[in-house]
């Protein structure tokens, strides 16, 4: 192996750029040439590739976003496209590829290897957390203090009023980071995809706070798990509390990754190239307690990533 291209594919995520910078820098370090694909599979389909140095990956460790770009490629999704891919990647005379991204960009990398038996290391980027054999994955960490800073800002204007917030956060088919900023928070409730809720509940949890004399409070819906907006008003007409909602959008994704992002993806980008140097084809890197390991890439999907039901229930249990 001497050449190996590197791509982010799918949602954007903080930290997104270390990886990159460690994958380029240890490729290099092996003897390896790298090669960097624009815009994820998309730019492989059309063979936007460009090479890459030790010089191209300075001063972005501390950048959000990517460098390289990332998009969502339909095309990729069809056999033709993955056909166009392949050509690409011989064109290039790539031998190796290391794909940064989630869920969606670990199952085309998958594809990609069964029917062209290129090689594939996959290092897991997303900000919801939801990938499998990993108990982070980069870009976790800073989406959740991203919001955990969202909620203590709406909290001063909440106390100021006294009044209730709903806050909408990312999660279409997880609660990850409602949970996480939920408990980081200390909201009064969080309502996930994971978990069915009573809204009867909420108010009841809303009411005993307010006779213990709290001014306000803060509720953490994933996007999943229902509409905020829908949330406010039976909050609204069951309380008659004044009630508000903040979606927060794509904020959530933006700005420098924290600290343990910079390093997870540093230290994840690196055992890519080791295991590709070792002769692995098809794995994604891992991070199980403190130890980095890897997992071929079908038993990835084999078993959906579950919510840490112990750490929802002291949520609730702390916000009495």
């Amino acid at each position: 192996m001497h050449r190996i291209g590197v791509l982010t594919s799918g949602g954007d995520a903080p930290g997104m750029n270390a990886a990159i910078r460690a994958v380029v820098r240890k490729g290099i370090f092996h003897g390896y040439e790298v090669l960097g694909v624009r815009r994820g599979f998309a730019g492989l389909i059309d063979g936007d590739i460009q090479p890459l140095n030790a010089g191209s990956v300075a001063d972005v460790i501390q950048a959000g976003g990517t460098i390289l770009l990332t998009a969502r490629s339909e095309e990729f999704l069809t056999a033709e496209g993955r056909m166009q891919a392949h050509a690409s990647v011989r064109r290039a005379g790539i031998d190796g590829l290391v794909i940064i991204g989630g869920d969606g960009s670990l199952k085309g990398a998958f594809t990609f290897y069964r029917e062209t038996e290129i090689p594939v290391l996959c290092v897991p980027a997303t900000i919801d957390n939801d990938i499998s054999g990993t108990d982070f994955t980069i870009g976790f960490d800073t989406a959740v203090n991203n919001v955990v800073d969202a909620i203590n800002k709406i909290r001063d204007t909440a106390t100021s009023h006294e009044r209730t917030f709903v806050v909408e956060v990312m999660g279409r088919h997880s609660g990850f980071i409602a949970l996480a900023a939920g408990l980081a928070g200390g909201a009064e409730s969080i309502l996930i995809p994971e978990s069915p809720f009573d809204l009867e509940a909420v108010c009841r949890r809303l009411l005993r706070g307010v006779r213990r004399g709290k001014l306000h409070s803060v509720i953490i819906v994933a996007e999943g798990a229902g509409s905020a907006a829908e949330v406010a008003r039976e909050i609204k007409a069951r309380t008659g509390f004044d009630t508000k909602i903040t979606v927060l959008g794509h904020i959530q994704r933006g700005g420098a990754p924290t600290a343990y992002d910079r390093i997870l993806a540093s230290i994840m980008g690196a055992r890519a190239i080791d295991l590709l140097e070792a002769g692995e084809r098809s794995a994604m890197v891992g991070l199980t307690g403190s130890r980095l390991k890897h997992y071929d890439l079908a038993r990835v999907f084999e078993v959906k990533k579950q919510i840490d039901k112990e750490l929802y229930r002291l949520a609730e249990v702390l916000a009495i």
